[in-house]
């Protein structure tokens, strides 16, 4: 299959080097998001009248939790064999520069670490579970679009063979036919929805149910990555036998508890402020 047009990508994934230090693209998005979810927290803090004082700690809790729970989510769902079936693999566990993060481990990680950050900072800053959640999938929709793009540089997760004009050539891994660049499909849909929530919060925050947020964010984006895993290469072999892939999989307790989240939001109709906002 060929198309009339496409990308000749081969960017290389290393933005510069001075030694033995190699600055990445991926390193480098994937800190950027980290830093505009820091401001953008500190605006929650300026509107709600919160303790801007959580945002270093809630920063590294989040920085920590990413990358372990990413990391152990691609060890466990993608190549639980590899990992866990030598020594060797096993020490690879805690190498996760050598590749291998899986954004859906990443989200539990991050569910579990705000439960803690909430159950030690919560009466102090006049913050909640629920609230941390609402306001960081904001943030994390940002920060996704930002991860994808650091994919896109790196050249990998892409799609299958298209003849759409926007294919991508992704010539670093030896492609010679045009693929979905899949990653900007994503960062696309990550960007999109984290502009709709931030102008939700922004006009209608005082009308919305707490738990709204976070209910979207989880359909929305579990959704979209549900769909777009249609046009995926398999990451792994064993996927090639299955009617959904990992990552559908993956996905579908994500949306189910979003609706589920959206309907109790509803129900309950708590604000979705913060206690301390007059």
């Amino acid at each position: 299959m060929t198309a009339v047009l496409a990308v000749h990508w081969h960017v290389d994934p290393v933005l510069f080097q001075a030694g033995p230090l190699q600055v990445r693209w991926y390193s480098l998005l994937f800190i950027s998001g980290f830093i505009l979810g820091w401001f953008i927290f500190k605006g929650y803090c300026r509107r709600e009248k919160v303790s801007e004082n959580m945002l270093d700690p809630l920063l590294y809790t989040l920085l920590i939790a990413t990358i372990v729970g990413a990391r152990l989510g691609h060890c466990l769902f993608y190549q639980p064999d590899y990992y866990l079936g030598s020594w060797k693999g096993f020490w690879e566990i805690f190498m996760p520069w050598k590749g291998g993060l899986a954004s859906h481990g990443g989200a539990i990680a991050i569910i579990l670490a705000m439960w803690w950050f909430a159950s030690k900072y919560g009466k102090k800053y006049g913050i909640d579970f629920m609230w941390l959640l609402d306001h960081l999938v904001i943030a994390v929709a940002f920060a996704g679009c930002f991860i994808r793009l650091g994919n896109l540089f790196n050249s990998e997760i892409y799609g299958d063979v298209t003849s759409l004009p926007w294919g991508f050539i992704f010539e670093n891994r030896g492609e010679t036919l045009p693929k979905h660049p899949t990653q900007l499909y994503e960062a696309l849909s990550y960007l999109i929805l984290g502009l709709v929530m931030y102008h939700l919060y922004k006009k209608k925050l005082d009308t919305l149910p707490k738990g709204f947020f976070f209910g979207l964010f989880l359909v929305g984006c579990f959704g979209m990555r549900f769909l777009i895993e249609f046009i995926k290469e398999p990451q792994v072999g064993f996927e090639e036998s299955m009617a959904l892939n990992m990552g559908q999989l993956l996905s579908l307790p994500f949306i189910i508890i979003g609706i589920v989240t959206l309907v109790i939001a509803y129900r309950k109709k708590s604000p979705a402020y913060a206690t301390t906002k007059k």
